[in-house]
């Protein structure tokens, strides 16, 4: 087995689970409504890195952002109970900023689509 594949199976777990609680067991309106986008795990599984996207202005993503950290004592017991690990990776929130230059490039590829188009 190649030391990459698990922390990536990890990671994936990680992502599942952390997905399920957010929807389910997390009530902390400041949240919002947010997507787990990825979930990476360093190679000794100690330290998982998940990020997501949140709906709404920079106070919004800010609010989502506190909250989260607020959560994160009680989503890493969560995680370790489901998922049967020696030590439960530190979990550490980062805003996905790449989902957002993704949709500016398309924005701006839209309209230079449209301005390049002929005239009938």
């Amino acid at each position: 087995m190649s030391q990459g594949s698990r922390p990536s199976r990890v990671a994936d777990q990680i992502r599942a689970e952390l997905a399920g609680l957010l929807a389910r067991d997390v009530h902390d309106p400041g949240i919002g409504f947010i997507t787990l986008t990825r979930v990476e795990v360093s190679p000794d599984l100690q330290l998982a890195r998940i990020f997501y996207t949140a709906l709404g202005d920079q106070g919004t993503r800010r609010a989502s952002a506190r909250a989260l950290e607020r959560a994160v004592p009680f989503l890493r017991r969560q995680v370790g109970s489901r998922l049967r690990l020696r030590r439960v990776p530190e979990l550490r929130f980062f805003y996905d900023e790449s989902i957002e230059g993704q949709d500016r490039i398309e924005r701006l590829l839209n309209d230079i689509h449209a301005t390049e188009r002929p005239k009938e």
